[in-house]
C-alpha cells in the first residue's frame, strides 16, 4: 500500500540522511522524497512516499519521531490530501510531428518550455497518475530524457495541530 508521510524537521545538515537511513534500515523503499522550506523559519518539510502495511508504517513513524531534529510526523490520507508533482520531459519532435505533440500537451494543461530543431521539452504538473499518462502518450515519439521532482503534498483544509517551536 502507498503511504504519504509529511515530516517537519529542523533545517540542519545531515537530517535528510538520518531520515532516509532510518527508513532504509526498516527495509522500506522510498518511492519519492521531496524536501523544502516550510512555513516556519528554520524548519523544512519532507514529503516521503513509501509502501508497506500500516503496522510497519506506524513503527517507522514512531522511530522518526524519536529523531532529535524531527518536529512532527503526519501520515497523510489520500482522500484528504492535495498531491502534486512536476515532470520535465524531452521528446524527439521534428517539424512533422510537433502539431501532434501540441495536441497531446494542451488537454494536460502542460506547457512547452524549450524548443530545439529536433526536440521539445514539456513541463507538466499534477497528480502522479496524470504524469504517467503524459509519459505514455509521448513514448511513441521517442523520449530523450525525463526529470521528476517527486511528489509534494499537503493535507486539505486546516491542519489538526500546528507545529510549535
Amino acid at each position: 500500500m502507498r503511504h504519504i508521510l509529511s515530516v517537519l524537521v529542523n533545517n540542519q545538515p545531515r537530517v535528510l540522511a538520518r531520515v532516509a537511513s532510518l527508513i532504509g534500515q526498516r527495509n522500506y523503499n522510498i518511492e519519492s522524497i521531496s524536501v523544502g522550506e516550510s512555513e516556519k523559519e528554520g524548519l523544512s518539510r519532507m514529503i516521503i512516499i513509501t509502501g508497506g502495511d500500516h503496522q510497519t508504517l506506524e513503527q517507522v513513524r514512531k522511530q522518526l519521531e524519536k529523531l532529535i531534529d524531527v518536529i512532527k510526523v503526519e501520515h497523510l490520507e489520500k482522500e484528504k490530501t492535495v498531491e502534486r508533482e512536476l515532470l520535465l520531459i524531452k521528446v524527439e519532435a521534428t517539424s512533422a510531428v510537433r502539431a501532434e505533440i501540441f495536441g497531446i500537451v494542451e488537454p494536460f494543461r502542460a506547457s512547452i518550455v524549450d524548443v530545439s530543431p529536433q526536440s521539445l521539452t514539456i513541463q507538466v504538473t499534477g497528480e502522479p497518475a496524470k504524469l504517467e499518462a503524459m509519459v505514455e502518450l509521448l513514448r511513441p515519439y521517442g523520449i530523450i530524457e525525463i526529470a521528476r521532482t517527486g511528489a509534494i503534498a499537503l493535507e486539505r483544509g486546516l491542519n489538526k495541530v500546528k507545529a510549535t517551536v
